[in-house]
């Protein structure tokens, strides 16, 4: 009996070892193809794949593929062989390619746990075909039904296609009413007393009537509540490799949001957007906190906070607008993003006030020089002076200019425990040029913070908003890093104190 008919004897092995090949042969087109870059960096071919694309490249690089190395196929196989060795071998696994709005029906009573297209972000069936063609080759006869066909199905793809749809509103009508067909179907036979699980990540957006809106976020959003589901969890996922070509060197999303959907209760309230402003502001800045404790890089803490936001959202029936119609999700996200920058601004209230001086100055010039008078003016405003200023380090005043210290500037061996005017600034600047020159270098200056950590970690996140919104790339890349860096600081960081408060063996001499 083979394989696909449930067999376990030697024609099914061999139709096994056989699929097993073709993956392997799979990893070695992504690695051996005329679009393979030269990665300088580690001296090596680096594959196609990099992103959900097909890139044109001036030249490419070539891999042996019998060299016993990087690229060839022994090493493509053994990535195989490495996941099979990590699979846990408890119970049977069962696979069905078909399209997800009838397949979600036909496992009524089922668990969900779903990754859904990203609009137009990947052309997912396209970019398949790249292996499909060389996997059809070589299974169609252990899997005949799988390949059948000579390329990939297409015309049932819930993504929006301009070219498979006349035009970008044919794409979108297609795309919103298979996502809303998708997810009524989702809400109507999943378990009411068990939550569906949905995977997302869709940083892309668009600007409309002089809004900036993520036209995927909104979209799969609606259907979310349109089927009469409720958001009642959220998380983000540390989903993307830091050498990622978009991630190099940029601010790229690095997270995945995971909701915990479940079906909206049928006694759920109306609420006025007064009510759920005051909602928001009640609930978001716990959320947002506890976030920013996870490491939430500021990449990511806009994408993430959709989903508590949405989580009170979504529990009402409906959310009616000043004219009595219903709020649609993408007043909502606009709703969230406000209530999401009054937090994080609150925060500046708990910085010193040299502190709130140097961010509001980093906001209107960065690290570049200023007039002397609008500083004082600036410094006056924050209940401090500009000599105070200069006093504690923060930057220095010149022939008529004020400018801020840049990191390069800053005295390596900085240590907060011989400061006498230790400012939140100062400390967030030292730890973000410490992570510069090594990891070790800035947990061991966590550790020297100890309560005024948190504070900088907080300052971290107002500045890598300011950067952002100025354009500031390196500088938006550093903060983000140094939250990003967080966890594995923090972590660090309780090893050193652990190893400090170990009693240490005395000789008698």
């Amino acid at each position: 009996m083979r394989l696909r008919d449930g067999g376990g004897g030697a024609d099914a092995y061999a139709d096994a070892v056989v699929t097993y090949l073709a993956l392997g042969v799979s990893r070695l087109a992504d690695m051996c193809n005329s679009f393979c870059m030269w990665e300088s960096s580690r001296t090596q071919v680096r594959h196609l794949f990099t992103r959900q694309a097909i890139p044109m490249l001036w030249d490419f690089a070539e891999n042996n593929v019998f060299n016993d190395a990087g690229g060839d196929f022994r090493t493509s196989l053994r990535s195989v062989t490495r996941a099979l060795e990590r699979l846990p071998a408890a119970g049977v696994g069962r696979v069905v390619q078909r399209d997800a709005r009838v397949r979600v029906g036909e496992a009524a009573g089922a668990v969900v746990s779903t990754d859904p297209p990203y609009y137009d972000n990947v052309p997912y069936a396209d970019i398949s075909d790249f292996f499909y063609v060389w996997l059809r080759k070589n299974l169609s006869d252990v899997w005949p039904d799988e390949f059948s066909t000579l390329l990939t199905p297409k015309a049932e793809e819930v993504i929006a296609d301009p070219g498979r749809h006349g035009g970008p509103e044919g794409a979108r009508e297609h795309f919103e009413s298979g996502m809303a067909e998708f997810m009524a179907t989702l809400a109507a036979s999943h378990p009411a007393d068990l939550p569906a699980a949905v995977y997302y990540a869709y940083k892309a957006t668009e600007t409309k009537d002089g809004e900036v809106r993520s036209t995927g976020w909104d979209t799969f959003l609606q259907g979310v509540v349109d089927a009469g589901l409720q958001v009642t969890a959220t998380w983000p996922m540390r989903t993307e490799l830091a050498n990622r070509p978009r991630g190099l060197g940029s601010n790229a999303l690095a997270s995945s949001i995971v909701l915990a959907c479940r079906p909206r209760s049928e006694s759920a309230a109306l609420a006025s957007r007064g009510e759920l402003l005051a909602a928001l502001r009640g609930e978001l800045p716990e959320s947002v906190r506890a976030l920013q404790s996870g490491g939430v890089a500021p990449v990511d803490m806009a994408q993430s906070a959709i989903g508590p936001g949405m989580g009170v959202f979504s529990r009402y029936a409906r959310v009616v607008e000043a004219d009595g119609s219903a709020m649609a999700v993408s007043a909502a996200l606009a709703v969230i993003n406000d209530v999401l920058g009054e937090v994080l601004d609150g925060a500046e209230a708990e910085l010193d006030a040299e502190s709130r001086f140097a961010l509001a100055w980093y906001g209107a010039h960065g690290h570049s020089p200023g007039p002397s008078g609008d500083a004082d003016s600036v410094a006056r405003a924050k209940n401090t002076s500009l000599a105070a200023i200069v006093e504690s380090g923060v930057g220095e005043a010149r022939a008529g200019k004020f400018r801020l210290h840049g990191r390069g500037e800053l005295r390596e061996g900085w240590s907060p425990l011989h400061d006498d005017r230790l400012t939140v600034w100062m400390a967030a600047q030292h730890l973000a040029a410490a992570l510069e020159r090594s990891e070790s270098e800035a947990a061991g200056l966590l550790h020297a913070l100890g309560g005024h950590a948190d504070r900088a970690r907080q300052l971290a996140y107002l500045l890598y908003q300011k950067a952002s919104d100025k354009g500031w790339a390196s500088e938006a890349g550093a903060y983000n890093s140094l939250i990003g860096a967080w966890p594995n600081l923090r972590t660090q960081a309780a090893t050193i104190a652990a190893q400090a408060d170990a009693p240490t063996q005395q000789t008698l001499v």
